[in-house]
């Protein structure tokens, strides 16, 4: 059982697992938007969340997990996602789901990227042209100055996203010797919680989205407002994913190669613009599906190469990557 879940394959399942759930956060976060703040989301479905982190807590090794000895780097960790998430769902709310998806599918980039300086991989030419390529895919699905996306500032919502989420990942790789998959998730909730209470104290009464016209705006100002009953099991929803979000993407990026995973993440794509089609009745067009294509082909493509080159590391011979 124990090198079922290790190694580098288990590493791409927790990723493809982690992008599943996202998927349904990300559609349940927009179905929300029009009714409740979304800092009252964030603290609702982290303080579900954290029940959980903390019951993989005890399965992974028990309460002595939860000490470290490098504080600082989870603050920072627990700090980028929280950014990372707070202006992604800012423009899903104004955004369709799979526009604001592609946008932030820039992050995978970033975060093959950053793992060169930061983590000392390397990236080699084939498997740096796949990224590439499925970058190029976003930008056939985003058609910057087509008219057909959200304008302004709301654009550059998801691209900050991404960049937070690429440096919270780049610290999970940092962090993955000294500390369990599950504490990491429990500090990453313990964050969203301080946050969702610290928006809760300064601005929970809504005042200060009064005369307020931005849409984004008021959804992250909005006053608190108890679930409706028909909604109740909406938010537990939303904090079950959460709680699975946490450590699946900890998990992965603990077990395998940053590269190699943030390729998976692609898989987000396909099923945004399923949500998006069945929730909501939005249906991408032909550029779309090219872009969607391509970003798939080039994360194919990385997973064939890594398998070749595991290949050929255990037959000590060597593959051009």
């Amino acid at each position: 059982m124990r090198r079922l879940f290790s190694g580098p394959s288990a590493g791409i399942a927790f990723i493809l697992l982690a992008m599943f759930c996202i998927s349904i956060n990300d559609m349940l976060i927009k179905l929300l938007s029009g009714d409740y703040p979304l800092h009252q989301m964030v603290f609702i479905r982290s303080a579900i969340g954290i029940v959980i982190s903390l019951a993989l807590v005890q399965l992974e090794g028990g309460w002595a997990i939860l000490r470290t000895r490098r504080p600082g780097l989870h603050v920072l960790r627990g700090l980028t996602i929280v950014f990372a998430n707070m202006t992604y769902f800012t423009a899903v709310a104004v955004m369709p789901l799979a526009d604001a998806t592609a946008l932030f599918f820039v992050a995978p980039l970033f975060i093959t990227l950053l793992s060169v300086p930061f983590l000392g991989e390397k990236i080699g030419i084939r498997r740096g042209g796949a990224v590439v390529f499925g970058f190029l895919g976003v930008l056939v699905i985003v058609r910057p100055g087509g008219g057909g996306l959200a304008t302004g500032w709301v654009l550059a919502l998801p691209v900050l996203a991404a960049l937070g989420y690429a440096a919270m990942q780049i610290l999970t790789r940092k962090l993955r010797m000294t500390s369990k998959a599950s504490a990491m998730a429990v500090y990453m909730q313990a964050m969203f919680l301080a946050v969702g209470a610290g928006f809760y104290l300064a601005a929970g009464d809504g005042r200060f989205a009064e005369g307020v016209e931005n849409e984004s705006l008021i959804f992250l100002l909005r006053a608190w407002t108890w679930p409706a009953p028909g909604d109740g099991w909406l938010f537990l929803l939303l904090g079950a994913m959460s709680g699975i979000i946490g450590y699946a993407l900890s998990q992965a990026y603990r077990l395998g190669d940053a590269g190699t995973i943030a390729s998976y993440e692609y898989t987000a794509m396909p099923m945004a613009v399923l949500w998006g089609w069945l929730v909501f009745g939005g249906l991408p067009g032909v550029g779309t599906w090219i872009g969607i294509a391509m970003i798939m082909g080039s994360g194919v493509y990385v997973f064939l190469r890594e398998r070749a080159r595991n290949m050929a590391v255990r037959g000590n011979r060597p593959v051009r990557r």
